[in-house]
């Protein structure tokens, strides 16, 4: 068992709040500081499915990347979703805590594994803060040897454990400096392109965008949005059941990717 308040800052050191957009609400959402976790469930987002197996499953603490509540709420009632979730998970103790758009930009976040995985040499944050300009938003660095957009892909794919891939550009392309966004990075591609990048690898982005990157010569791997961000999570449990030995720490089951190839 670990405090509530101790995990708080445990999460904080990892994925600390100041790397935050100042849109985004992270942080400990819902619950008593003072209390005792045992047990800790992962999720990229607490949907009906998820918030179930973290009340049937009797978890402590909900981690979950993508916020909830995320837009303040005037009236908490299961007359909603997004109610109905807040009010179970109350009624049952389980704390919700959310580090999302800091656990993106983090130096063991999730675009810098994505940088890992394609072990670019350089990586830098895309989108530095002014304060401290070696760390920011995104990442872009060089990749060991040129790669075709194909290529690049596949690697997303497999790393990514993604059902399919979209590209934007030709798969031929030759591919040299990659950046990397994760979750719905459209607002990187100007940046990306600035920056000199050959491609930029972001979880999803709008017809609009697509073809904002295709006039300004660059390429898109598209793994989605949930591959793009999942793989994290599985990892954050992995970590956390290190860091805080003794708590029983696991990755929701019961989430899936809402979207299909048929």
């Amino acid at each position: 068992m670990a405090k509530l308040s101790a995990l708080c800052d445990l999460l904080d050191a990892f994925a600390p709040p100041c790397l935050a957009e100042d849109w985004d609400n992270t942080g400990l959402l819902m619950g008593d500081r003072s209390m005792e976790v045992g047990r800790v469930m992962t999720c990229l987002t607490l949907t009906p499915d998820s918030a179930a197996e973290a009340v049937d499953e009797r978890a402590d603490l909900v981690v979950t990347h993508h916020p909830l509540p995320f837009r303040p709420l005037a009236k908490i009632t299961t007359d909603t979703v997004e109610g109905g979730m807040l009010w179970r998970l109350a009624r049952a103790g389980v704390a919700v805590y959310s580090p999302h758009t800091a656990f993106d930009s983090a130096a063991s976040g999730i675009n810098a594994a994505l940088a890992n995985a394609l072990k670019l040499r350089s990586a830098a944050p895309l989108n530095p803060t002014e304060d401290e300009p070696a760390v920011g938003a995104g990442r872009i660095g060089l990749l060991p040897t040129a790669a075709t957009l194909e290529e690049v892909a596949a690697r997303i794919r497999e790393f990514t454990a993604a059902e399919s891939v979209r590209v934007v550009g030709p798969v031929g392309k030759s591919i040299a400096s990659a950046a990397v966004a994760c979750g719905s990075g459209g607002s990187f591609i100007a940046s990306a392109a600035t920056a000199g990048a050959d491609v930029l690898i972001t979880g999803e982005a709008t017809f609009h965008n697509c073809l904002a990157a295709q006039a300004a010569g660059l390429a898109l791997v598209l793994p989605g949005h949930y591959a793009s961000e999942r793989f994290a999570v599985e990892r954050l449990a992995e970590w956390l059941a290190k860091e805080a030995a003794g708590l029983a720490v696991w990755p929701s089951i019961r989430e899936r990717d809402p979207l299909r190839t048929l």
